[in-house]
């Protein structure tokens, strides 16, 4: 039995990029321009938030720290968790921004006949 090879960080984004850029083939060429940048983003920041998923489920989101040898330690924030914070809001963003470019469907035909044959038996 063969093992799944492990991908890069670069094979990973260009993966997630391609992933993305599916849903916009059908777009006009100058939404196009505005798409390929923020997929390249999206793409980006959704491989770094997993590599720092990982990290933060094996390490936890606070560590102990101290000033120096004769200051007694503390619990705090690890770097990792705020930068994963403030990415994942950037993130979120970028997707919204990206959703917003799809053209809107129309609303749905919800109607099955049955007011038809209601008002039809008058």
């Amino acid at each position: 039995m063969a093992t799944k090879k492990e991908l890069t960080k670069d094979e990973r984004v260009t993966k997630e990029e391609r992933r993305l850029k599916k849903n916009y083939k059908e777009l006009q060429a100058d939404k196009k321009a505005v798409v390929d940048g923020l997929t390249r983003r999206a793409a980006f920041m959704r491989i770094t938030l997993e590599n720092m998923e990982n990290d933060l489920d094996e390490n936890g989101f606070v560590e102990m720290f101290s000033q120096s040898e004769k200051t007694e330690p503390y619990e705090r924030e690890r770097p990792v968790a705020r930068l994963y914070n403030t990415m994942n809001k950037n993130y979120q963003s970028i997707i919204k921004q990206l959703s917003d470019l799809l053209p809107k469907e129309p609303p749905k035909d919800d109607n099955d006949g049955f007011d038809d044959f209601v008002n039809s038996r008058d």
